[in-house]
Order: C-alpha cells, then structure tokens, then sequence
C-alpha cells in the first residue's frame, strides 16, 4: 500500500472490478462472511488501533479543535465490533442485486431483450471520522461486485488502516485490487480528477466538503450535505407518543445526520406539550432554543435565523411553534436540507399532506427520524445517505450501488430485415422471462 500512487491504485481497482462482477453469489457471500468472522477474531488487534486515534483525538477536544460528538463517532468498543461483524453478515443475506431481470421484451420471435442490473464499477468514496463506514461500504461494495477506494478521515488513521488490512486478509479469493485505501489528502483531489476511471463517488462528511467534491469533479456525486431533520407535532398528535418520538429523535444518538434538529409544534398543543417534552431534554442535557412563542412557554435560549438551518450533531434542538400544518411544511422545506422529516398526528388527513408536499428524501409519520437508516431499512447497511433525485435517494444500500445494460439474445437477425419497403414489423412485447447470466461462468 505506502508508496503506490492513487493513480495505480484505481487502476487496479479498475482490473479488479471486471473480474469482481463475474464473481458468483455465493462466492461473494462466503468473502463476506469470512470477513465478519476476522473482524472478531482480530478484535484485539483493532482496538489497540482504535485507542490510539481515540487518545488523539481526546487531546484535540481538550485544545478545542475537535468536538464530542465526532470522538463518539470514532470510538469503537467490543459491542460496536460484534454490531460490525453481525451488519457483515446482514449484508451477505441480502438477495443479490446482481444479474436480475429487470425488464423482458420480445422485439421478434427468437429475438429477446433484456434490462438485467450490473455493478456500477469503480466507486471512490470520502467518509468521516466512524471507523465502521469503512467496513459498511467495503461489505456493500463487495456484495454488489463494486470495486472501492476507501479515503477515510485522519482521525481514524490507525483505525481505518487495521481495518482495510483485515478486509484484505479476510478476502484472497476476491479479485486482488478490490478494495484499496488511500490516505492522503491530495488523494482526494487526484480522484476527482479521474472521471475515465472512477464511475461514482460518494463522500460522507461536512456541508463544506461534500459541495466541494461537487463543485471539483464531473464524475457523478451521491450524497448529502447536511442532516437538517424536523420532527412536527401536530394539533392532533398523542402527546405521549410524541415526547417519546422526540426525545429519541434528538437524544438516542444526536451526533447522526438522522438525528433531530428543530422541533415544530403546533400553537393548538404547545402550551400541553412543551413543558413535559423540555424537562425530559433538561434531564438528558438537551440545549434548547426557541422562538418567541416557544421562550413564553418554556424557558429556553433564543433561537437565531441560522439555528433553523444548522445541523448540530449534539445535544442541542431548536424549537418553533407554527400555527398552521401548511406552516411547518413550509418551514421544513425552507430550512430542511432534504434529509428526513417526520410528523407525529393521528389524523390520517393530516399525515398524507404533510408526508406528499415535503420535499424530503425520507418523510415519516409517527416514527422518529433516526429509522432513517440503511440497516432499519432493510438494506444491510448503507453507504451513505442520498437527498439527490437520481439514481438513488435515501439510505443507499445494495440496489442504489447498481445500475443496468441491456442483453439482447438473438437467432441470427439483422436490422435490414426491419428496415425498408418491405420491413417486418417489430413484436415489442412485454413477456415473463429470466436472462440467464450461467453461461458467463461456464455453467
């Protein structure tokens, strides 16, 4: 790994991806279960990394350069390790995105076309400081026959490098070049630069730096810039069902993009509502800032124009009470960053017209906005979360990693049968079919 340039690394990536995507399921699931039983049979050996870049990272919180929340992101602890390995597992269970029919068309007898998904390629990816990511978007890639190159942050350094060393050990059955991990910060600008090579990036990280990767590069993004997520409590909301789905929205795990960061109540239940639901957030530590109605209410900080569009990744929440339904969609669409939204309502009415004119890539009705997850999905585990509107939207997991091509199965036809005077006219009729991807591997 030190001293191959990122060129050559995505390169071989690029080699590694055409023979990965032959691979067959169950040769890429029983990689991915070898890799979860590696990661804790070498649990030791990760942790001891891991406490070193925790130790690190604990000296720049003191200096005030890093935050809490991103040294709990960082920290892993034998119970993360065994949740790691398990999403692992998850992943090798899933139904395999690849060589399905999506779409079969007769175009003439003994002519059949097929629409059948295919991995994307090479994907670069950029992520935070979680060590975790990198084995989810390992796990993903290798499951949907995606050749990676993995930049983590460099606070996991020692975490990251452990971690893609076992990946590697784990998987000498895997095309060599698979996965390969680069770890300097020009790396990155060396990648957005290679719009021949690399078919898709997905970085994970700050508003800044995410619009920067789509600002510098023509190699299509999938990702997020912020997790502004609302949670609205509705006149007609249980109130008891609400406190519990905000409180969880903001405190199970505040230092994700899925997690709360402005509270909307409506005028008609503020007054019942707010005190419980700020002695509960007092009692977790919960900063609190309001508007004005909310501060008559409760006593609270005042909040400021950019509280309602700031992602604060801690234990603080931003509180406004509106006086309308039509009010809190206009503010989650004016402020949100088309992440998730939830509404907590019993009425159904109320519910389909919050949920249809949000313009989010998750919205949810009584549910708290941390559901928003690749692995709660369903999907196994995700690579990111996308609040774009092509290609993939939402926690991206196996599906949002492929994209298709179009095998035509024929008999001998040519295209001057159909054209000219006495052209044979076209089937072009929709049938039940499989394609049969066998023959790719002699069988």
């Amino acid at each position: 790994m030190t001293g191959t340039s990122t060129e050559t690394k995505v390169s071989e990536a690029q080699s590694a991806a055409l023979e990965l995507a032959k691979l067959s399921e169950d040769e890429r699931n029983a990689a991915l279960h070898d890799v979860a039983d590696a990661i804790e049979s070498e649990r030791d050996r990760i942790l001891e990394a891991n406490a070193v870049d925790v130790e690190e990272a604990e000296a720049r919180l003191a200096e005030g350069e890093y935050t809490r929340a991103l040294v709990d992101r960082l920290e892993l602890s034998p119970s993360k390790l065994e949740d790691i390995a398990e999403m692992v597992r998850s992943v090798a269970g899933q139904d395999d995105p690849l060589d399905r029919t999506l779409e079969s068309r007769r175009l003439d007898s003994g002519l059949e076309l097929y629409k059948v998904s295919v991995p994307i390629g090479v994907i670069g990816t950029v992520f935070e400081s979680r060590p975790d990511a990198l084995v989810q978007i390992a796990a993903l890639s290798l499951k949907s026959g995606n050749a990676v190159i993995l930049k983590g942050g460099s606070e996991a350094s020692e975490s990251n490098r452990v971690l893609y060393e076992i990946i590697r050990e784990a998987t000498p059955e895997v095309p060599d070049g698979w996965a390969q991990l680069v770890e300097a910060r020009e790396d990155v600008d060396t990648m957005l630069g290679m719009d021949d090579e690399i078919d898709l990036l997905m970085p994970r990280g700050s508003s800044a730096f995410v619009s920067y990767i789509q600002d510098n590069t023509s190699i299509p993004v999938l990702g997020h810039t912020e997790g502004v997520c609302h949670v609205f409590v509705d006149r007609e909301a249980d109130l008891e069902m609400a406190t519990e789905i905000a409180y969880d929205a903001k405190v199970q795990y505040p230092a994700v993009c899925n997690a709360v960061e402005t509270l909307l109540v409506h005028e008609a239940v503020a007054e019942e509502f707010l005190p419980a639901v700020a002695e509960r957030y007092r009692e977790a530590g919960v900063e609190l800032r309001g508007d004005e109605t909310a501060r008559s209410i409760v006593e609270m900080d005042a909040a400021t124009e950019s509280d309602w569009s700031s992602e604060y990744g801690d234990l603080v929440l931003s509180v406004r009470v509106v006086d309308s339904l039509e009010a809190a969609i206009d503010h989650v669409n004016d402020y949100g960053s088309k992440h998730t939204e939830s509404i907590v309502t019993e009425d159904a009415g109320r519910a389909s017209t919050f949920m249809r004119s949000i313009d989010s890539a998750s919205v949810f009705h009584n549910a708290s906005t941390r559901f928003s997850d690749g692995y709660r999905f369903g999907l196994g585990a995700e690579v990111g979360i996308s609040t774009g509107k092509t290609h993939a939207r939402g926690p991206v997991g196996l599906e949002g990693l492929t994209t298709y091509k179009y095998h035509l199965e024929g008999s001998g036809q040519i295209v001057g049968t159909y054209a000219g005077d006495d052209a044979k006219p076209f089937l072009h009729e929709e049938f039940e079919g499989e394609w049969n991807p066998g023959h790719l591997r002699g069988e």
